[in-house]
């Protein structure tokens, strides 16, 4: 690895060398390293965001330093060449099929990443049910959708979500955008959904407190605990997983990050970051878990443009 002074540090981030001492001393910029009293900072370091960007939002010192970090990285995207829109179009058409695929598949979905590939082109599998086929088709309409919304700064809304959840459940035309009208519960799960009676003002809670939220937390933080209290009131009879990871998706997208895909692979540890919550009150696990999956990816984005 390279390594730079900290004077041209300064000079490449536009800050003053002792500003930049004094984050190398408060461990915020990673890779640094010492050599007797200079510090050696790696080429490729990302600048680091002000921390007086997150005064007053209440956030825990558990996640203040990564949402500095994940931020730094934003912001350095923000700054570099953009994507063409063929470069996009093509980053875009990748991530939809693997996000199609794993959210169907942690929701049973036997189709594979390469067959969910060819469904999405129109091609039939031989041998798979038509269920497996609609899913896949449902997601792909849904997250069309979804980015619709973020191109007209849409709001999230009852309405935004039956529709999303109308589009996912397209196999089940008599309860697709439709609350349930059945008490449900999830199998393996401590907590047991409201009566459906209650789905309704417990959903208008549940935006009132994401647009209050707004401006008192981290958005990865309010976007985190939104996807748990979803998942928790389980508005409706079937696709609730696959919504709840759109919508994820599109309040991200709406706060200028990058779109996750929660792996099938990972499974194990998205159900314990639910249990986490509705056993102990514990929202951590799941805002790592999204922190991460978003932290990688802009990763991913800055290693191609770089």
């Amino acid at each position: 690895m390279n390594y730079i002074k900290v004077s041209q540090a300064a000079e490449k981030w536009g800050l003053s060398a002792r500003r930049v001492r004094v984050l190398c001393a408060e461990n915020k910029i990673s890779g640094v390293t010492r050599k007797g009293k200079l510090y050696m900072i790696p080429e490729n370091a990302t600048k680091p965001i002000d921390g007086r960007k997150l005064r007053g939002k209440k956030i825990s010192k558990a996640f203040g330093k990564l949402f500095l970090a994940i931020d730094a990285k934003k912001a350095e995207l923000i700054k570099l060449r953009p994507f063409t829109k063929g470069e996009l179009r093509r980053l875009q058409d990748e991530f939809l099929v693997e996000f199609t695929y794993n959210s169907n598949a942690i929701e049973g979905n036997t189709l594979t990443l390469q067959e969910t590939a060819m469904v999405l082109e129109g091609i039939t599998i031989d041998q798979k049910p038509l269920k497996d086929h609609l899913e896949a088709v449902g997601h792909k309409d849904a997250f069309g959708y979804v980015q619709s919304l973020v191109a007209d700064k849409k709001a999230i809304t009852e309405r935004e979500i039956k529709q999303i959840h109308s589009l996912v459940l397209v196999d089940r035309p008599e309860d697709k955008g439709v609350y349930r009208r059945i008490p449900v519960k999830i199998m393996g799960a401590v907590h047991e959904p409201p009566q459906p009676f209650l789905i309704e003002p417990h959903m208008n809670e549940l935006i009132r407190k994401n647009e209050q939220n707004k401006k008192v937390m981290h958005p990865i933080e309010r976007i985190a605990k939104f996807h748990l209290d979803f998942e928790g009131i389980h508005p409706f009879i079937d696709g609730n997983g696959r919504t709840g990871r759109l919508i994820l998706n599109l309040d991200l997208m709406q706060n200028g990050y990058p779109p996750i895909n929660v792996k099938f692979t990972d499974r194990k540890k998205y159900y314990e970051a639910f249990d986490a919550y509705y056993h102990n009150n514990d929202s951590g696990k799941m805002i790592k878990l999204v922190a991460g999956y978003v932290d990688e990816r802009l990763g991913q984005y800055l290693e191609i443009l770089k």
